[in-house]
C-alpha cells in the first residue's frame, strides 16, 4: 500500500520507518526543511537505538522517502497518516490540536480519490470527529474515511514496540475502514498480535488512560517511598512484594525522582481538561500531576540535606538528565527542574549524560558538560544520579569517591545500595525510599 505521513518527529519517523519495513511503500512528509535535507542524508533527527539502520535499510529497497510536498505525497495514497506535535496549550492543559487541524485541512486540499486519514497523534476525545469536519468542508466532494491508531511506543524501545506490540488499537466507522487497517498492520495480524479494534472515541480514550494509569503507577510507588524512608522500609522490597501479585504486576513500580518526557506529562494534564470540560473530574489524574510535582521539589530538599543545608559554593556533579535511558529527549525531565534549582542556590554544576548535550545545552544554561561520570565527579562535594544510563549502572565506585572533594552519593534511581556506598568509602549516601546514612 501507498502511505503518507505528515509529520516526522518522534511518532511519525518511527511509524514511516516501521510501515515501510512491513512492505508497504511510505513517504515521510515535513515543513522542516533542515530536518528533511537531514533525514535524505541517512540522518536521523532523534535518538533511537536502531532506527537509522532500519531507515537506511527501506530508504535503499525503496520504499522509504522524504519530502516537503504534503500535495504529491498524499495524491494516490491509501491512507494518510497525521503524527503531528499535540503539546500542553498554555494556559488551560488542554492538547493543541493546531497542528492536527492545518494536516487534516491540508490533506482535504491535496486528496483527489478516496483515502482513509488516520490520526496517529495523541488528541482528546472527539477529535477524529472534527478533523472529519474539517476535511468535508475543505473539500465537500472527496470521499474519505477517518480512523484513530494511538500510538504506544516507549522512548528507547519503539521499534521493538511497533514490530511486537502488546496490542494495535485501530478506531473505525465502518468495515471499508477497518479493513484497509487490518491491510496496513497485516504483518501483525500473521503473527498474532492483538488487533483491537473499536469506535473512534474509544480508541482515543484508550490512550489516555492508559498513560493516566502508568502515570498513577509510578506516583503511586514514589509517594510509598517517601513513606517508606520515614518509617523504615525499603521500597524495592515493597516494590518487588507488590509486583509478584498478578493484579499488579512489577511494571512502573520502580520509585524515583518523578516522571517526565513527551507522554505522560501532557496527557494526564490533557486527560484532567478532559474531565473537566464534561463535568466529571478526573480526580485521581489530577492528585497524580500534583503529587508528581512534588516528588521532583523533594529531590531538591534531598540533595540540599547532602549539601549541608546549602548549595552555594559547593560544586556538583549530574549523571543523566535526559527524562529515561536511551534516548535524547529531555521534556519535562526531572533534570530540569532539579538543577536550576542548584544553580539557583550558588552550586556549580557538572553534567554528563550519553545522549542529552544537544538538548540540555539549550534548556540547562550555566552548566558545565563533562564526558564521563569520573569527569563530573573531580573535586566535587555531590554527585547525583539522575537517569538510569547503561554506563551508570557499573560505575567503579571507589574511583569516584577518591576523586571527590567530599564523597557524597545521592543516588535517585536506586542503582546501588547503602553497602555499596559505604564500601566504596563514600560518607553519606541517599536513594529513594530508602533509609539513608548517615541517617538524617
Amino acid at each position: 500500500m501507498k502511505i503518507a505521513m505528515i509529520g516526522t518527529g518522534y511518532v511519525g519517523l518511527v511509524s514511516g520507518v516501521c510501515f515501510s519495513d512491513f512492505g508497504h511503500d511510505v513517504v515521510c512528509v515535513d515543513k522542516d526543511p533542515a530536518k528533511i535535507e537531514k533525514l535524505e542524508r541517512g540522518e536521523v533527527p532523534i535518538y533511537e537505538p536502531g532506527l537509522e539502520a532500519l531507515m537506511a535499510k527501506n530508504v535503499e529497497a525503496g520504499r522509504l522517502s522524504f519530502t516537503m510536498d504534503l500535495k504529491a505525497a498524499v495524491q494516490g495514497a491509501q491512507a494518510v497518516f497525521i503524527a503531528v506535535g499535540t503539546p500542553t496549550r498554555r494556559g488551560d492543559g488542554h492538547a493543541d490540536l493546531t497542528y492536527v487541524m492545518a494536516a487534516a485541512k491540508e490533506i482535504a486540499e491535496a486528496a483527489n480519490e478516496y483515502v482513509v486519514v488516520v490520526t496517529k497523534s495523541t488528541v482528546p476525545v472527539g477529535t477524529n470527529r472534527q478533523v472529519k469536519h474539517v476535511i468535508s468542508k475543505a473539500n465537500p466532494t472527496l470521499e474519505f474515511d477517518v480512523a484513530s491508531n494511538p500510538e504506544f511506543l516507549r522512548e528507547g524501545a519503539a521499534i521493538e514496540d511497533f514490530m511486537k506490540p502488546d496490542r494495535v488499537v485501530v478506531g473505525v466507522q465502518n468495515p471499508r475502514t477497518e479493513e484497509i487497517m487490518n491491510e496496513i498492520y497485516r504483518p501483525l495480524y500473521l503473527r498474532e498480535f492483538p488487533v483491537v479494534t473499536t469506535d473512534l472515541e474509544s480508541a482515543e480514550m484508550i490512550k489516555y488512560a492508559a498513560n493516566a494509569f502508568l502515570a498513577t503507577k509510578i506516583t503511586f510507588i514514589n509517594e510509598i517511598a517517601a513513606l517508606c524512608e520515614r518509617v523504615g522500609a525499603d521500597v524495592k522490597q515493597v516494590s518487588k512484594g507488590m509486583g509478584m501479585d498478578g493484579r499488579i504486576g512489577n511494571k512502573f513500580l520502580h520509585a524515583g525522582p518523578g516522571y517526565g518526557g513527551s507522554c505522560f506529562p501532557k496527557d494526564t494534564q490533557a486527560l484532567a481538561r478532559i474531565g473537566q470540560d464534561h463535568s466529571m473530574p478526573m480526580q485521581i489524574t489530577e492528585t497524580v500531576i500534583k503529587v508528581n510535582e512534588e516528588t521532583k521539589r523533594r529531590m531538591i530538599d534531598k540533595l540540599l540535606d547532602l549539601c549541608d543545608g546549602s548549595f552555594n559554593g559547593k560544586t556538583i556533579g549530574i549523571l543523566g538528565v535526559t527524562f529515561k535511558p536511551n534516548t535524547d529527549d529531555m521534556r519535562d525531565a526531572p533534570a530540569l527542574t532539579l538543577v536550576p534549582a542548584l544553580i539557583g542556590g550558588g552550586a556549580k554544576v557538572r553534567v554528563t549524560d550519553p545522549q542529552g548535550h544537544h538538548e540540555g545545552e539549550a534548556l540547562l544554561p550555566g552548566v558545565h558538560w563533562v564526558e564521563d561520570a569520573y569527569k563530573a565527579a573531580q573535586n566535587a562535594d555531590l554527585l547525583v544520579i539522575l537517569t538510569e544510563w547503561n554506563e551508570f549502572r557499573a560505575l567503579d565506585l571507589k574511583r569516584l569517591a577518591r576523586k571527590m572533594a567530599t564523597p557524597r552519593l545521592a543516588d535517585l534511581r536506586n542503582i546501588y545500595t547503602v553497602r555499596d556506598a559505604k564500601r566504596a568509602g563514600f560518607e553519606a549516601y541517599d536513594s529513594i525510599g530508602r533509609v539513608a546514612f548517615p541517617k538524617n
